[in-house]
């Protein structure tokens, strides 16, 4: 199927919701939660209930620290999911790899979007995502997961990540992937202190001004935690609230949540306060 993600974003009133499906043990918020096929099943249709527009599967943990995980590992873990969720509801699934191969495995599967955190690190990725005609979330990352969150520094942040994800689109666009199934993600929380994560989010509009769909993740990272001093990431749910009405203000396209109906409902009440409709 070919898509074209930016002609779908046009005329919306409010953003996209990606739903957040970890099919991991070893995630930062849910980590074993859905790492069963039952569990994960079942928690996919609880995305489709709640109003999510895509659901995005995790088969590779990248909290700070993370080991990486194999491919074979990933599509043992994320195979049977996807074909199941797309037989059963008409939903966008992203797969969130760093893998070709598991790339390549989820569009078999079903799959309609990659979302890569390294921005095509693996050199094929461009090239499947341009041969698939898919799309592509590309992310800003500093270093590694292993490696990301040791002292990490810029000289500007939110120039230094635009300039990253100029680079990164241009190389994809070159590769062959459609300019229209670009997504953009400044990459919340990968490689950034407070500071640099708060000045992410009060720029978010300078990321828009690269003519792609921009994708912002924030949903129960440890500094909403930082700022509220809830420690339990599943506690964070009012701190992640808040930032999506103001990614919705900075005119960010989709918003990836760990859970759509709330934030869903947050932004259409504020919409309704802006509009008295």
């Amino acid at each position: 199927m070919k898509l074209n993600i930016k002609n779908q974003l046009k005329g919306r009133d409010l953003p996209m919701i990606m739903g957040i499906l970890n099919v991991t043990p070893d995630s930062f918020s849910d980590g074993g939660d859905f790492s069963d096929f039952q569990s994960a099943a079942r928690r996919a249709d609880e995305l489709v209930s709640e109003g999510a527009d895509i659901i995005d599967i995790g088969a590779e943990s990248t909290r700070p620290g993370a080991e990486p995980v194999s491919p074979e590992l990933q599509i043992e873990r994320f195979y049977e999911v996807i074909k199941a969720v797309k037989a059963k509801h008409k939903i966008w699934i992203s797969i969130d790899t760093q893998s070709s191969e598991a790339a390549s495995a989820a569009i078999e599967a079903g799959a309609d979007i990659i979302n890569d955190i390294s921005s095509g690190s693996d050199p094929q990725m461009f090239k499947f995502a341009a041969k698939k005609s898919v799309g592509i979330v590309l992310m800003h990352m500093l270093g590694t997961p292993q490696t990301m969150q040791k002292a990490p520094e810029y000289k500007n942040v939110a120039s230094d990540v635009m300039a990253y994800l100029q680079q990164k689109k241009k190389a994809a666009v070159q590769a062959g992937v459609l300019e229209d199934n670009i997504i953009l993600d400044p990459g919340i929380g990968f490689g950034k202190t407070l500071k640099h994560n708060l000045e992410l989010t009060g720029n978010l509009k300078i990321f828009t001004q690269l003519g792609s769909p921009v994708l912002y993740g924030a949903s129960r990272k440890s500094f909403i935690g930082k700022i509220t001093g809830r420690k339990e990431a599943k506690n964070r749910e009012g701190g992640t609230i808040a930032s999506t009405i103001y990614a919705m203000q900075q005119g960010v396209s989709i918003i990836r949540v760990h859970r759509p109906r709330i934030n869903l409902d947050a932004m259409r009440l504020y919409r309704s306060i802006l509009t008295g409709a």
